[in-house]
């Protein structure tokens, strides 16, 4: 049996790392009920870092889905260029928009300016069998109608995109809390040990890309394993991963096995539950300087499946990360987030629409069509959208006008993994103001993921400050059951 690491070091070294136990930890502080409270919490601390790190015992019902692939067009797409065709929007475009819609409304940047209805320049058809109204800017998409449900009544509670955006990832608009791909993975486990159970890939392309943030795929006060972890397109996939220059393998894993055994020590003296997720992650990264590079290269994909894609090997575009999230998911990948940055349309509506659609609207298509054919899709959430929409009245000037920030009715779909597809739900209003039907919060949407993964929204729940903090939060949500086949 090889010799441990640990045990080759100095005495005195290991009599340091011994010094500091529980007892003396809590004696370190001030004395009384503080630390006495303290010690009861440990052990509550203690059980919730162990419980996390394999994740809980299953599901609570049988699963429809067991992964979840969520493309986010980061910017909000306009729902009436894409899901929601407005004919009464088009009869009044350059009229100014009645104030019945709008009077005491959240507009954002368009408050105290005059308001005038911008018609869509798209045009809409039905498609497949369902006959699902899609814009003539997603043709690839409608060719996939019958696969997708469509939903027309996203409501949100945030108007601008970083708050928006935190609280579509984390049901929050606290930052720091838990994001959707580190409560699956929390709650259902990994299933590849060479892999993250929660990987997020970005791409560009379009009109003023908003920022990311690292921490809209945090872990929260979830252990920091469930994290997200970026692979990015080009260059290193994923930072800091590669063996230093001059360093082999056989010495990389001694030093690594060298920190997790010290690790272990420190653990055993303060009872720390991250020590845990600390140790793992040294392992993961270990494990995945041979798993990433195969992975990652798309370049012996046949050809008709690169076309298929429209993708190009190391590009870095929207197409190859659609093709990358077909192989983690082929791998056990839980939770596959894709960010395309590019859809704050302002101004020059016209204009990029067409070039946002051009870069995701056939890879998204194929990568629906890949999953079908390869039997994936019926137990692969695949979810489309953004952190809100788009106004019915104009912003900027000239030729091209764009639409500002809306958080009162937009689109968004869902596909596979126990979906109905071809089925479209809910509705605003006459010019696409107002949800009005079939409402659908980001909380239901939310608990309506977590369902088909076999959650219980209201069960998938962890103590933190006083409450049982769950994705879906205190307000109430509910499983949209129209979806469901």
């Amino acid at each position: 049996m090889r010799r441990s690491p640990v045990n080759d070091l100095p005495q005195h070294i290991l009599d340091q790392l011994q010094r500091v136990n529980r007892r003396q930890f809590l004696g370190s502080l001030s004395m009384g009920v503080g630390a006495a409270a303290l010690s009861q919490w440990l052990p509550m601390a203690e059980s919730l870092g162990q419980e996390a790190s394999v994740g809980l015992p299953g599901p609570h019902h049988a699963p429809r889905a067991k992964r979840v692939i969520f493309l986010c067009m980061a910017g909000g797409p306009s729902h009436l260029e894409t899901f929601d065709d407005k004919p009464r929007l088009r009869e009044l475009d350059g009229t100014p928009m009645p104030e019945s819609f709008t009077e005491g409304m959240p507009i954002a940047q368009l408050q105290g300016k005059p308001l005038t209805c911008l018609g869509s320049p798209a045009g809409f058809d039905r498609h497949g069998e369902s006959g699902q109204a899609i814009s003539s800017y997603l043709p690839h998409i409608a060719s996939v109608a019958d696969d997708i449900a469509i939903i027309r009544s996203m409501v949100t509670e945030q108007i601008n995109h970083d708050p928006a955006h935190t609280f579509m990832n984390t049901g929050s608009i606290v930052s720091g809390r838990p994001s959707m791909g580190s409560w699956v993975n929390y709650g259902l486990g990994s299933i590849n040990e060479n892999l993250p159970g929660f990987v997020v890939l970005t791409s560009v392309g379009g009109r003023n890309p908003q920022p990311i943030a690292s921490r809209q795929w945090s872990s929260g006060f979830l252990p920091s394993h469930l994290q997200g972890v970026e692979f990015h397109g080009q260059g290193d996939p994923v930072h800091y991963v590669a063996n230093p220059p001059g360093i082999t393998s056989d010495q990389q894993e001694h030093f690594v096995a060298a920190v997790r055994d010290l690790n272990r020590l420190r653990a055993e003296t303060t009872h720390d539950a991250e020590i845990d997720s600390r140790i793992k992650q040294y392992e993961l990264a270990f494990r995945m300087q041979t798993s990433i590079p195969d992975l990652m290269d798309i370049s012996g994909e046949s050809k008709a499946t690169l076309e298929a894609y429209g993708a190009t090997p190391g590009d870095g575009s929207f197409a190859s990360n659609c093709l990358l999230a077909r192989r983690l998911a082929e791998r056990g990948v839980r939770f596959i987030h894709l960010y395309h940055r590019g859809w704050d349309h302002h101004g020059g509506l016209k204009q990029y629409m067409d070039v946002c659609c051009n870069h995701c609207d056939q890879p998204t298509a194929a990568l629906i069509n890949d999953l079908k054919e390869r039997g994936m899709l019926e137990d692969t959430l695949v979810i489309w959208g953004g952190e809100f929409g788009r106004t019915p009245m104009s912003q900027g000037g000239g030729d091209d006008p764009g639409r500002d920030h809306h958080i009162k009715g937009f689109s968004m779909f869902m596909a596979g993994g126990g979906v109905k597809g071809g089925v479209t739900h809910g509705a605003t209003d006459d010019l696409g103001y107002n949800a009005v039907e079939d409402v659908v919060h980001v909380r239901d949407l939310h608990a309506t993921m977590l369902h088909l993964l076999g959650l219980d929204h209201e069960r998938l729940s962890v103590p933190f400050q006083g409450l049982d903090v769950r994705l879906t939060g205190v307000e109430p949500a509910r499983v949209v059951h129209p979806l469901l086949a």
